[in-house]
């Protein structure tokens, strides 16, 4: 008998569906409650699928069950069925009623209040019937992670890196800006340069994040070493609020500080920024099934972020 064979006659979904419950909960009582199954059923269907490939799945111990690398593996391959057949399954209920579905949207604090409710308002309109559940995800490996393991659809993002299972497509890059309160002293002077700030109370990202970083850069590229900030965040409305009290000063992509909500508050200074420039992506994994909702979606942001640019220009 060839693996294949014994991979069709002897793996079922019920037993990657258990391989996941126990991965998930570290346990097989506990993943039996979750199931609603007998422990000894759990722990029956997991002996066998390791005799049935010949490997150890999972580490039993008084703390519980722990994934071998083999049971690594395998997970991975459940939760890659189980989201191909979720993604058919959409496929098929978009074919009965094409104003149907769920997409399940990513985004970074700072995405999330400039480019998402543009996107969320076009695409609403042309899909009344979908659903968005839009998540906040860290900047980082976790929003990375949030992909792989399937929990969500889409990412979009500012620069993620080249990862070799992923789509990355650039929808836009835009400079860095220097800002300050509209009612301060520093947005009411006719001439101003960067000498007139750097020693102001200034709000940034941390340097070891990746927007601080870039923002690091910036700093160095005008000549100047970055300031220690009096505020260290990435949280957006945080330091919109303080940069718009008019007692700090800030660095914003263009678009941020551009948006109609922050145009009374915010004052973009009249200088001239080198440095590196700062982009946003939508990312998704290659070799995936898309359902028909998620790649209207993707659609409906490359033509608003188009749109954007194009007023912006």
């Amino acid at each position: 008998m060839d693996w294949s064979d014994r991979i069709g006659r002897r793996i079922k979904l019920r037993d990657l569906h258990i391989v996941m419950a126990v991965a998930d909960t570290g346990s097989m009582a506990k993943a039996a409650a979750r199931l609603r199954i007998s422990h000894p059923a759990v722990s029956k269907a997991i002996s066998e699928i390791e005799g049935t490939l010949g490997v150890r799945l999972f580490d039993r111990g008084s703390q519980g069950a722990e994934l071998t690398a083999y049971g690594e593996v395998l997970l991975r391959c459940g939760i890659n069925v189980f989201d191909e057949m979720q993604q058919g399954l959409r496929s098929l209920q978009h074919l009965s009623d094409p104003n149907s579905g769920e997409v399940r949207v990513g985004c970074t604090d700072i995405i999330l209040h400039s480019l998402v409710p543009a996107i969320v308002r076009e695409f609403s309109k042309a899909h009344p019937g979908v659903q968005l559940d839009v998540k906040l995800t860290n900047p980082g490996g976790h929003q990375i992670q949030e992909l792989r393991e399937r929990k969500i659809d889409l990412l979009i993002t500012r620069a993620t890196g080249q990862h070799e299972d992923f789509h990355s497509e650039v929808l836009f890059d835009e400079p860095f800006v220097f800002v300050v309160g509209a009612q301060s002293e520093l947005a009411r002077k006719r001439r101003i340069d960067l000498t007139d700030i750097i020693k102001g109370n200034w709000v940034l990202p941390p340097y070891d994040s990746a927007p601080g970083a870039l923002v690091g850069e910036v700093f160095r590229a005008n000549g100047f070493s970055p300031p220690k900030p009096l505020v260290k965040t990435i949280a957006i409305q945080l330091t919109v609020s303080l940069i718009a009290s008019g007692e700090f000063v800030g660095i914003l992509p263009m678009s941020v500080a551009a948006l109609s909500a922050h145009q009374a508050a915010l004052r973009v200074l009249p200088l001239k920024s080198a440095g590196p420039r700062i982009s946003a992506e939508i990312v998704f994994l290659k070799n995936r099934t898309l359902g028909p909702a998620v790649a209207s979606f993707i659609d409906c942001t490359r033509e608003v972020t188009k749109s954007l640019v194009r007023v912006r220009r």
